[in-house]
């Protein structure tokens, strides 16, 4: 299908959520994107598999990166879109395919903006990692993510959301010694000493630092367990999964530092992590965005793709039209005016 960058950009949302792009069938979207962008003279259109990176080159003092995902989480129903008042309904709707309709009419109507850009529409963001095109373009081409400052277009109601929070997952191990459970004094029942694990939760107090003047809420909670062995058996092993939120004040190896000491005396494996982002809101191309925005500026408390650009030493925030709680929802739909007003507001940062 042909994308026509030239309509309403509510009725370009309405049209890239008609277009089917579940997590790895992108290409019809991405085929479709590219032939838009291609055409235009003010724009450098590189493809990477099924992601796309349009550029300006006009020696502008600035670089801003603005990226979005194109694809989706799997059906349920939900297409294609439909209008009821002030709401567009449909798969992808907030998540994120209105932002990226943003972004696609940023790229079309402004051919001499006040800094240049690099607009990057990317594949797989909603599945596991190794899959995700921008962590592709971090590891195999970060000369083409290079900026001053990026926006990502995740849903964010309209608000910008700093940085993000960086996330681990641990394994916390309780041992003991298996006996038949008539005999049960003969054995060491892991069940019961994996109490302490839950007893160091419990009484965790979640720190609230403040990073570039935003508050973020850090987390440390239990999200499996497992542990046992048959009905008569007194269990040898429980294990507790740990999921640790931290702001952007601490590295990923010092939150792991903290989980070992919160959890001494256990046997500690990570499974997972992924560092926090600063907002880096003091960068001046991130105070021209908030400024020229107009936007409430609050902590992301959560990860996003954000956390790669920081790796690439670019500051970033998140700022999309969609509410992030209708995200994966059968009833996902975004709000007409945010869109609207979205795209006023990024007009005004780039003209």
């Amino acid at each position: 299908m042909r994308l026509d960058l030239g309509v309403d950009v509510v009725e370009l949302t309405a049209a890239i959520v008609d277009v089917e792009s579940v997590s790895g069938d992108e290409k019809a979207l991405a085929d479709a994107v590219e032939e838009a962008l291609a055409p235009l003279p003010h724009l450098t259109v590189v493809r990477d598999g099924d992601t796309l990176i349009a550029r300006t080159d006009l020696g502008r003092d600035q670089r801003v990166v603005i990226a979005g995902h194109l694809d989706t989480v799997p059906l349920n129903g939900n297409l294609p879109s439909r209008v009821d008042g002030d709401r567009l309904y449909g798969c992808g709707t907030t998540d994120m395919k209105s932002g990226v309709a943003v972004a696609l009419k940023l790229a079309a109507a402004l051919p001499e903006p006040s800094r240049d850009v690099t607009y990057v529409f990317y594949e797989c963001e909603e599945v596991e990692a190794d899959r995700n095109g921008l962590k592709r373009l971090v590891e195999t081409r970060p000369e083409l993510l290079a900026g001053d400052f990026a926006v990502l277009m995740e849903p964010t109601g309209g608000l910008i959301e700093g940085g993000c929070q960086g996330t681990l997952r641990a394994e916390i191990t309780a041992r003991g010694e298996r006996a038949h459970s008539a005999r049960a004094w003969m054995g060491s029942n892991a069940v019961h000493t994996a109490g302490r694990i839950l007893d160091v939760l419990r009484a965790y107090e979640p720190a609230r630092p403040v990073v570039d003047g935003l508050e973020y809420h850090e987390g440390l909670n239990a999200v499996f367990i497992r542990g046992g062995v048959a009905g008569n058996v007194i269990p040898d092993e429980c294990v507790v999964t740990v999921n640790h939120r931290f702001a952007p004040d601490k590295s990923l190896e010092e939150a792991q530092a903290f989980v070992r000491d919160a959890f001494a005396g256990f046997e500690v494996r990570f499974v997972d992590g992924a560092d926090a982002a600063r907002p880096g809101l003091d960068h001046p191309a991130a105070a021209a965005f908030v400024e020229a925005s107009g936007a409430e500026v609050r902590a992301k408390l959560g990860w996003t793709d954000v956390s790669r650009f920081s790796a690439l030493g670019v500051p970033a925030v998140n700022y999309g039209p969609g509410e992030p709680t209708l995200a994966h929802t059968k009833d996902e739909y975004v709000e007409i005016p945010l869109i609207r007003d979205c795209e006023h507001r990024m007009r005004a940062w780039l003209s």
